[in-house]
């Protein structure tokens, strides 16, 4: 491995155009139960440990639905305006 150089990392894409409403689901949930959602989500895109979200409405099989890295992505195209 050369340490010179700089490594590309792309996240393939799988079609899915409904991280969004996942998301929204999932925070919506968390609410409702009394948490901080986001707190809870940093956690689990962190620590990828679904634990961190509860299973009340199915959120916890909703979340492993969308992959982390793409949650990032859009998260940092959204934060700096390019989304």
């Amino acid at each position: 491995m050369n340490f010179d150089e700089t490594m590309r990392f792309k996240v393939e894409k799988d079609g899915n155009t409904k991280s969004r409403e996942i998301l929204k689901s999932v925070y919506d949930a968390l609410e409702e139960k009394g948490y901080n959602p986001i707190n809870q989500i940093v956690g689990y895109i962190l620590s990828g440990d679904p634990t961190y979200i509860t299973s009340y409405k199915n959120a916890r099989n909703l979340i492993r639905q969308v992959e982390r890295d793409e949650l990032l992505e859009n998260m940092v195209k959204n934060y700096i305006g390019i989304e």
